[in-house]
């Protein structure tokens, strides 16, 4: 009997939680998260206003001839030129999204459901090389396809993945030889 009344003398009660403490502490930091979050946006859309001086894109020809190339896969953005961190989000070529590409004699038509879709003109194009990242998006060395294109007076690179990463080789070497037989004609 004395042994039970020594455990019971030694039990003491649980602490009591603060709830007041928590609640303060969750909604601080929910506060917090939506601060950032808010600056972010605020940043993205300070973006797009830096690069108002960006025309509009051009949209595909009503009879773009016949297709080339076609290519699904994910569109990862665009930036300006040989800056690869460099984001452009101007007229929504920030927007990642799937893709669907299609290379005729009338230039590049960029499909994007969910996001704005656009034209590069093949007068337009410039460049197509592997690569392994544009604008956050970093894979294994020739992992990405980036097409160089004028638009306005900025030279612009889109990068692109295939669903089918052996197509990249293919989609560099039919652009590049379009390239190459226009400038050779001037």
């Amino acid at each position: 009997m004395t042994s039970v009344i020594l455990l019971a003398a030694e039990k003491e009660s649980a602490e009591v939680t603060d709830w007041a403490a928590r609640i303060g502490w969750v909604i601080g930091l929910a506060l917090f998260v939506a601060l950032v979050y808010w600056l972010m946006r605020e940043g993205w859309k300070w973006r797009g206003t830096l690069q108002g001086d960006l025309p509009e894109l051009p949209s595909a020809p009503e009879e773009p001839g016949e297709a080339r190339l076609t290519m699904e896969g994910r569109y990862h953005g665009s930036t300006t030129a040989g800056q690869w961190l460099d984001r452009i989000v101007a007229h929504g070529l920030g927007t990642r999204s799937r893709v669907e590409l299609t290379l005729t004699d009338a230039g590049l038509d960029v499909v994007r459901p969910g996001a704005a879709d656009f034209f590069v003109p093949a007068a337009a194009l410039r460049e197509a090389r592997l690569d392994k990242g544009i604008a956050g998006k970093v894979l294994t060395e020739g992992g990405l396809l980036v097409v160089t294109w004028a638009h306005g007076d900025k030279l612009i690179d889109s990068g692109f993945r295939s669903d089918r990463a052996a197509e990249h080789t293919a989609w560099v070497t039919t652009l590049n030889d379009m390239i190459n037989k226009r400038e050779g004609a001037r």
